[in-house]
């Protein structure tokens, strides 16, 4: 699984969830901020972390993620669960 697929994904659940123009997400975007996030939607996008990553995030952690950029990092950093798009946990392509 690459940053880059990490990030898209996170974006397009952003933009579906809080009704905004995809483009004005970037690793940069600050949840509360920039996107005028209520608690009810950061937790909602945890939900969906653990869900569709296998990640667990903890209150406190994900009181620490400020960014769509950390919520990337802490993605990359804690996925253990199923594949995504076909992609298993450590990134690695298999033939």
């Amino acid at each position: 699984m690459t940053r880059e697929e990490v990030f898209s994904l996170i974006r397009s659940h952003l933009a579906d969830e809080l009704e905004v123009d995809p483009d004005r997400i970037s690793e940069s975007t600050r949840f509360k901020e920039d996107l005028v996030a209520d608690s009810l939607d950061l937790y909602t996008l945890v939900q969906e972390l653990e869900d569709s990553y296998g990640v667990k995030v903890s209150d406190e952690e994900a009181s620490r993620i400020l960014t769509v950029g950390q919520t990337v990092d802490f993605v990359l950093a804690s996925h253990t669960g199923p594949p995504v798009n076909g992609i298993p946990a450590d990134g690695e392509q298999r033939s």
